[in-house]
């Protein structure tokens, strides 16, 4: 399908990769593994061919098409979010030009002539690769596309400029998908998605028909979807059968195999060359001796990798706060008319983990800045406990960072003295080595900030740390740093995150916001909430027999029970009141599809057929005729998609 064939390229003095050469075969999952800056988004985009190496190339079968999305940048103007994701079947739409150009020929031509034979011809070729396409699915696999990426109904009619950085990712993202290119690359796509579209999105990706390349940061991504690994580490790039955790085991194996190796070669060596030293006076060793000499002058060293430098940060030593840590009372946080935040009481305790979960705009960040104090509740009030310290990151905080210092200028400003000597280990862990550390901030990109704004909020000795995305520009590594120095940290911490496998052992609650409803809380880690909102939706869904029983009193039972039961037979006639007539609906819809889809495959079966074209008035009707079933089609799958989602809502509730 695609071949990267002997692929070299330097920047300046640094080489990134040497002739690399690996094959993307039909329906592959690949990763991109290795720390930020070793080459991963450059190979994609080499790829892409949207930049071009040294040397070698990228090789692809004719029919092969790349789709690519980098990890920021996209922006789009002027047109509506349905318009705009449908510009995915731009290739669909010119052929159905065409077709109506052929048409409008056909009204004002003669039937009997040869050139309107020709033009059925034509005609009939169009149809059929419209056919192919399935162009009556493409307005609700836009719908299911956008919607599965957080798109409201009410969002399909709004410009694309009015969407935020994140959303315009979201819009590129949906396009890319409806595309479905044989070869789809993404650069760090979960970057501005919330759990549950991750979630969506891991399932769509399981089910694509195309190879798949993926750089990520999110490890459980990258477990669950893909099947090889390409490793840059050490300056080359080594292939692996298997997901992100196989990388990780296979690789340790490799290592301890070429020490076991290097052992033995180095016993080997000093082998040889104490019998070179033992007869090098000898003249009757000398031949043997020149042999041993050449032998080993020959001799292939065994070179060790060296292991990336293991960072072993700890958050400085928090004083110990009162038992509550900050407690919110009645708290509301409104914008205008929209109550983001609403009678909220919510108490945060020392030591607890706090993870904070929920859709884009459901209030995640607002909570936080909340919490720390950048904002001021509307009504109710914020009490921060006794000897409670507050370190608050945000993306917004390296926008405050002073352009005109170095990085290590940046740090040095806010260290404790205890914490100056390890300062440049821990900008190491940041992604910051070597001369990185002078650079002035003003030439730092978002993502550099953003790690620099996040290193020097954690040198500050606090016990309540807020946490609003930390991980979106940290690689692995720089991961299980922060990570472990979590673990060690006996404050209290909220965190704002979309990382399930971060997040999985640093905490003990999730707190879900839900747009228009009181956040809920829920005991254990993400994983725990995971499996419990799976439970609590099949819990939803009607049983036979009814509703179980809530209890009763201890006084009047047996009438409470009656009520109950009352209670119940009226709420079950009200769903079913409600859920009939759409149920009916459903059922008319989906056998009026049947029978036009029936209509379609007879027509097809005839517009296959070149003699049929022959007929003329006959033809031309029936290539009619599929054109006005194609649009029925259309509606009709729409309106099935829309009945099946409203039944679906209407079950759970």
């Amino acid at each position: 399908m695609l071949a990267v064939d002997k692929v070299s390229i330097e920047y300046g003095a640094r080489s990134l990769f040497q002739e690399l050469s690996f094959t993307v075969r039909a329906k592959e999952r690949w990763s991109l593994a290795g720390p930020n800056g070793a080459g991963k988004s450059t190979l994609m985009k080499i790829i892409a061919e949207i930049e071009h190496p040294d040397t070698g190339g990228i090789i692809k079968a004719k029919q092969t098409t790349v789709g690519y999305l980098p990890q920021e940048g996209v922006q789009h103007e002027g047109s509506t979010i349905f318009e705009e994701a449908a510009k995915a079947f731009d290739d669909v739409k010119q052929l159905q030009k065409q077709l109506a150009e052929v048409e409008k020929e056909m009204e004002s031509g003669d039937p009997q002539s040869e050139e309107y034979g020709d033009l059925l011809e034509v005609f009939g070729d169009l149809q059929l690769r419209l056919e192919h396409h399935d162009v009556s699915r493409m307005k609700p696999r836009i719908e299911t596309v956008l919607g599965g990426l957080g798109f409201k109904q009410s969002d399909m009619d709004r410009d694309t400029g009015e969407f935020s950085g994140g959303w315009q990712m979201r819009i590129a993202m949906a396009k890319l998908l409806l595309r479905e290119p044989s070869v789809l690359l993404l650069d760090e796509p979960t970057n501005h998605l919330d759990i549950e579209t991750v979630q969506w999105l891991e399932q769509w990706l399981r089910n694509y028909g195309g190879a798949l390349i993926l750089i990520s940061h999110d490890r459980s991504m990258l477990d669950n979807l893909t099947n090889r690994t390409l490793a840059f580490e050490n300056g080359g790039v080594e292939q692996y059968s298997g997901n992100y955790s196989f990388f990780l085991q296979e690789r340790e194996a490799r290592r301890e195999q070429a020490e076991r190796a290097y052992r033995n070669q180095q016993k080997e060596i000093e082998k040889a060359e104490k019998l070179i030293n033992r007869f090098r006076a000898k003249a009757t060793k000398a031949k043997m001796d020149q042999s041993r000499i050449k032998q080993l002058d020959k001799m292939e060293r065994i070179e060790l990798e060296q292991d990336a430098a293991t960072v072993d940060f700890r958050f400085p030593q928090p004083e110990r706060s009162g038992r509550t840590v900050l407690k919110l009372e009645s708290a509301c946080k409104h914008y205008g008319d929209n109550k983001v935040i609403d009678q909220f009481d919510f108490e945060i305790e020392r030591g607890d983990k706090i993870a904070i979960l929920g859709v884009n705009g459901a209030g995640k960040s607002t909570f936080s800045r909340l919490v720390a104090g950048d904002e001021e509740p509307t009504f109710g009030e914020r009490i921060v406990g006794h000897k409670v310290g507050i370190a608050y990151f945000s993306q917004t905080h390296a926008d405050e960072l002073d352009p005109t210092r170095t990085v290590l200028e940046t740090m040095e400003v806010s260290v404790t003295r205890e914490a100056a000597t390890n300062l440049r280990t821990l900008l190491g862990a940041f992604l910051f080595r070597g001369d990185d550390v002078f650079k002035k901030v003003s030439v730092l990109s978002g993502g550099e900030r953003g790690r620099l704004a996040l290193a020097r909020m954690l040198l500050q000795p606090a016990n309540f740390l807020i946490l609003d995305e930390p991980t979106n520009h940290l690689d692995l590594h720089s991961q299980e740093v922060l990570q472990k120095a979590l673990i060690d940290y006996t404050g209290a911490y909220v965190i704002v995150s979309h990382n399930r496998s971060f997040l999985d052992p640093i905490v003990t609650k999730v707190l879900e916001f839900i747009p228009g409803e009181p956040p809920k809380l829920y005991y254990g880690n993400v994983s725990d909430y995971i499996e419990k909102k799976q439970a609590d939706l099949e819990a939803a869904k009607p049983k036979a027999g009814g509703f179980a029983s809530t209890g009763s009193s201890k006084t009047g039972g047996g009438a409470n029970r009656k009520e109950q039961r009352r209670l119940e037979a009226k709420a079950r006639e009200a769903k079913a009141a409600k859920l009939k007539p759409l149920e009916e609906e459903f059922e008319s819809v989906e056998e009026k599809i049947g029978s036009i889809e029936q209509e379609k495959s007879e027509l097809t079966n005839k517009l296959v057929d070149p003699e049929f074209f022959k007929k003329g008035e006959e033809a031309a009707e029936a290539t009619k005729r599929f054109a006005e079933v194609e649009s029925q089609l259309e509606g009709l799958y729409s309106k099935w998609n829309e009945l099946s989602d409203k039944i679906e809502e209407l079950k759970g509730e």
